[in-house]
């Protein structure tokens, strides 16, 4: 690394005595990488064993990487913390700006401690934190309004992220999302909730200056090569044409697209929720994060009639992906566009998770349905697929939380149903409600037991398609390519490189831009340290509670077909067997 190197530096942060400090951490970067790598390092340290997710102690950890700021779509920050939806490992990237401007201030993580007896949100402009007051701002309808107030009143426009809660963070919901740059989220696991605990509003974060590299020309060239195998990758393409939701139709095609709460796994109304039909009838704007080339934000304008002035209309712009419109389109049995995004606004406003509120309100719905919950637990609402005035009221209700169910329910799938039933299609793993794919057994997996009981750590669904091909796949050879593929991607989100871009960041292209960046390495280190960052994940999860062995697989899941066919029990148990035994054998070794 080179001397001094701004990576290296860690900023702390106490809420409670409105201090902080810088130390070198040449310990921790290098040999960790940075993002995901440093956080858990840092999490572990910072964390104490046991603790309330909202206690003050419970720390909140903004890790970056070496190529942040120096190659296209490094563009992801690392957010760790103890997670009050699981009560384990909490773990949110969001892309935005947040990742440069963290860089650009001079730090390579960001640990934030305490709690303040006040509202208020930090103001951290290159090597100054300022404490500010946010008491007009808590308690505020909308989370844009808060942020836009922040926008006026803060310096270095352009070079600052802005993160921020909305009622849902401050309520204390445990699904509670971080917006930053309003279209851009930590979305999984409850950061928000941690925010709202500490009584922290937001994080303004701004800085500017240069970097070092070690070889100008042999940066050029290789940035030159990164860029153009970026924007020229047919999936990038796709990506910048239609966006994520470009996904819709051929998982639909394939049978893996969750509806009504999986009780099917074909949607009869995909096209009318498709990226394309909601490019061609909505689509406002393009966006991109910072330093990334492809562009793959896309932003609906909905326009409206105001109810009094019928000839006056206002124009809402509306972020749409593919697991928003899976969670409160297919899931929820939807067809309306303009009432989905009417729906992915109101959620978006409150600041929670967009895909566990869909999952959500789809257990509602079906709990409804069977007789379990009534109108009265609903206050009078029926939930039915499809219908988004009664959802939108059902969000609104969620939050203000006026009787014993909405309280429940704002508290999870797994909460819920555990007090009134329906756990056989309450479709949460590892406490998490479920992305949106059931594209067969490996997906699966992966959200029962990647660490962060997400889509994106194992990639399961991509290693379904092998499964469609070739069905001899044994539970040992599907158990070992999840690890691999999960134990990668520790690397890239130490490199906090966006996963879409992984198959232009490929082991040897990461070697040499980490070289140019300052760090020697060799493939066959990296993937040393991808194993070792795979294993001090679950040093965490199982020192606060995680069990391979307790794990609820909800029956939905082998009662609905999925791309690969029906899911065979056993096969998922055998694989989830070997898995276990190869995480548990590798923490030995580290322990060693």
């Amino acid at each position: 690394m080179f001397k001094d190197n701004p990576l290296n530096k860690v900023l702390y942060i106490d809420l409670s005595k409105k201090r902080f400090h810088t130390e070198y951490r040449d310990d921790l970067f290098g040999k960790h990488i940075g993002g995901a790598g440093v956080a858990i390092q840092l999490l572990r340290e910072e964390c104490p064993e046991g603790i309330d997710p909202f206690s003050p102690e419970n720390p909140i950890i903004f890790a970056v990487g070496p190529l942040t700021g120096l190659f296209p779509v490094a563009s992801k920050t690392v957010a760790m913390f103890k997670s009050p939806h699981t009560g384990n490992l909490g773990e949110s990237h969001a892309g935005g700006r947040s990742a440069i401007s963290i860089r650009m201030a001079g730090y390579g993580a960001i640990v934030i401690k305490g709690a303040s007896e006040r509202p208020c949100y930090l103001a951290i402009h290159g090597n100054k934190v300022f404490f500010r007051d946010a008491s007009s701002l808590w308690g505020m309808g909308k989370s844009i309004t808060a942020g836009r107030i922040i926008r006026a009143n803060e310096p270095s426009s352009g070079l600052r992220t802005i993160m921020r809660i909305g009622r849902a963070g401050e309520k204390l919901i445990p699904f509670a999302c971080v917006t930053t740059e309003t279209y851009r989220h930590f979305g999984r696991l409850g950061l928000g909730a941690v925010f709202g605990s500490k009584k922290l509003k937001a994080v303004v974060v701004s800085g500017k200056r240069s970097l070092p590299v070690s070889d100008m020309p042999d940066y050029m060239k290789l940035y030159d090569e990164i860029f153009n195998a970026a924007t020229s990758s047919p999936v990038m393409k796709k990506y910048h044409d239609i966006g994520t939701p470009v996904n819709i139709l051929p998982l639909n095609m394939s049978g893996g697209l969750p509806t009504r709460n999986l009780r099917a796994n074909i949607f009869e109304d995909a096209e009318k929720i498709s990226g394309e039909r909601l490019a061609e009838g909505h689509l406002g704007k393009r966006l991109a994060c910072a330093h990334c080339p492809v562009g793959c934000i896309h932003i609906a304008a909905l326009r409206e009639p105001y109810k009094d002035e019928p000839y006056f209309y206002k124009t809402t712009m509306i972020c749409y992906d593919y697991e928003l419109i899976y969670a409160v389109g297919s899931m929820l049995g939807g067809s309306d566009t303009e009432g989905m995004l009417k729906l992915i606004d109101s959620i978006e406003a409150y600041g929670l998770d967009c895909i566990s509120t869909g999952v959500i309100l789809a257990w509602a719905t079906e709990a409804q349905e069977k007789g379990l919950i009534s109108e009265k637990e609903t206050n009078g609402l029926k939930l039915q697929w499809g219908y988004y005035p009664a959802y939108l009221d059902a969000v609104r209700l969620m939050v203000e939380q006026h009787n014993d169910f909405y309280e429940a329910l704002s508290k999870g799938v797994e909460h819920v149903s555990s007090i009134y039933g329906g756990q056989d299609f309450a479709l949460a793993f590892g406490k998490n409600e479920m992305p949106g794919y059931h594209t067969g057994p490996a997906c699966q997996i992966g959200h029962l037991i990647g660490s962060r009981h997400s889509h994106l750590d194992m990639a399961g669904y991509a290693l379904d398609k092998k499964l469609m091909v070739d069905k001899n796949l044994s539970p040992a050879d599907l158990a070992s390519e999840l690890l691999g593929e999960e134990r990668w991607r520790q690397v890239l989100s130490s490199l906090v490189i966006c996963f879409f871009a992984r198959e232009v960041y490929k082991p040897d292209v990461v070697v040499d831009a980490l070289r140019i960046a300052g760090l020697d390495t060799s493939e066959d280190e990296l993937k040393k340290i991808g194993e070792k960052i795979h294993a001090e994940k679950y040093i965490f999860k199982l020192r606060e509670g995680f069990s391979f062995d307790t794990l609820r697989i909800p029956k939905r899941i082998f009662e609905t077909p999925a791309s690969t066919g029906m899911l065979d029990e056993q096969y998922v148990r055998k694989a989830i067997e070997y898995i276990k035994n190869d995480i548990l054998d590798k923490i030995n070794l580290e322990s060693r």
